[in-house]
């Protein structure tokens, strides 16, 4: 199953300052469970220019400085459940080095998918359901329900029954 397509409207200003629409269409930067919006390396952002700074993004954090806007989708657990404990270990750390991130799987002994970055994240769900496991708990979220993760080792589980789709911004920030 590929990933929904999701509608994409950039706006820019032309020369003479008159704002106008850059892109209206689906985003076509799509790699693993994500789909990129828009990415800036530094901040402030320039907001010059007519390059689609999506087609930048190549991995699952944002450049030093920098900003990246995304949706992630993450397939119920069950359709992995005939996996063995090893296998779904194999199976998240390839899913990391595709995305540019086995780096960040620094204490896994929780969950496979557990990641820390340094980037505070800011999250919600759209659709379906979708656990947030930390090292010490975890919380279910539902839909437009919002985090704002901090630098944590985290993971995302899907006990849920369909696909959940989240949004996220992620913004550099200092490791914690």
């Amino acid at each position: 199953m590929g990933l929904r397509p999701i509608r994409r409207i950039v706006t820019t200003n032309d020369k003479t300052g008159r704002s106008r629409i850059l892109k209206d269409g689906y985003a076509t930067n799509t790699f693993s469970v994500l789909t990129e919006l828009w990415i800036t390396d530094r901040s402030p952002a320039n907001n010059t220019g007519d390059v689609d700074n999506a087609e930048l993004s190549k991995c699952l954090e944002p450049p030093a400085g920098g900003t990246l806007f995304r949706y992630f989708e993450i397939e119920p657990e069950s359709q992995n459940a005939h996996l063995s404990k090893e296998e779904r270990y194999q199976a998240a750390a390839a899913w990391f080095a595709e995305m540019k991130g086995s780096h960040l799987l620094v204490d896994t002994s929780r969950d496979p998918g557990m990641h820390k970055t340094p980037t505070t994240d800011y999250i919600i769900l759209l659709s379906g359901e979708i656990t947030l496991v930390l090292d010490e708990g975890e919380v279910d979220l539902k839909p437009f329900d919002a985090v704002v993760q901090r630098g944590t080792n985290h993971a995302w589980v899907n006990r849920g029954k369909e696909t959940a789709l989240l949004m996220a911004v992620l913004v550099s920030a200092s490791p914690s």
